[in-house]
């Protein structure tokens, strides 16, 4: 497995590429804006860009999803249905043309890779965290030491809770890749985030 991580200051967002070495096939995990250095990077780690996962709907996450598929045609996107379908200024989703629907507990594959999806609402109705063997790819549902706002449209701070408690209580350690800001390990999270340590009733 290689995972290649892609900040994109316009958006202040990270994009990471999920690549299965074998079969050089790779995922674009929420281009929030189109940057060569996505295409550059899938390039020089010898990697194909086969589809495009969106942990939710926001334009941080989405804004290079259309320039992506101008360059390479035919990529599926997959987004959540409960952030699908919308037309305003934080959920341009309706802009993004066809997409495929993923629910709690689908598993897509990138090349021999499997991502499997969980989904945790709260920032959004349609946020995803996705596992790949050891990492989990958060979005903005969980951060280093905090986690997304609940107060835009679709947040809710019941969900929120409720989707860190089901990440905390996931059997051992995962690398956690957040949407903003830095890396942490899921067991950092238990130990140090304030908002989980609420969630799991400590």
């Amino acid at each position: 497995m290689v995972i290649q991580h892609i900040f994109l200051p316009s958006v202040y967002t990270n994009c990471y590429l999920l690549g299965d070495e074998k079969s050089g096939s790779a995922a674009v995990i929420d281009p929030g804006a189109f940057d060569e250095s996505i295409l550059g990077e899938a390039e020089a780690l010898g990697l194909t860009i086969r589809a495009i996962f969106l942990t939710h709907g926001h334009y941080d996450h989405t804004g290079g999803v259309a320039a992506l598929r101008e360059r390479l045609a035919g990529l599926p996107v997959y987004l959540h249905p409960a952030d699908a379908g919308k037309n305003d200024q934080l959920f341009p989703t309706a802009a993004l043309g066809d997409v495929t629907l993923w629910r709690d507990g689908d598993v897509v594959c990138v090349g021999g890779l499997k991502a499997e999806v969980f989904h945790t609402p709260g920032h959004s109705g349609g946020s995803v965290t996705l596992r790949c063997q050891n990492v989990l790819f958060t979005g903005d549902t969980l951060f280093a030491g905090s986690m997304g706002r609940t107060d835009l449209p679709g947040g809710s701070y019941e969900e929120i809770m409720a989707s860190l408690k089901r990440l905390g209580e996931l059997e051992g350690d995962y690398q956690v890749l957040p949407g903003h800001e830095s890396f942490s390990t899921l067991e950092q999270e238990r130990r140090g985030n304030y908002y989980m340590r609420q969630a799991l009733g400590e």
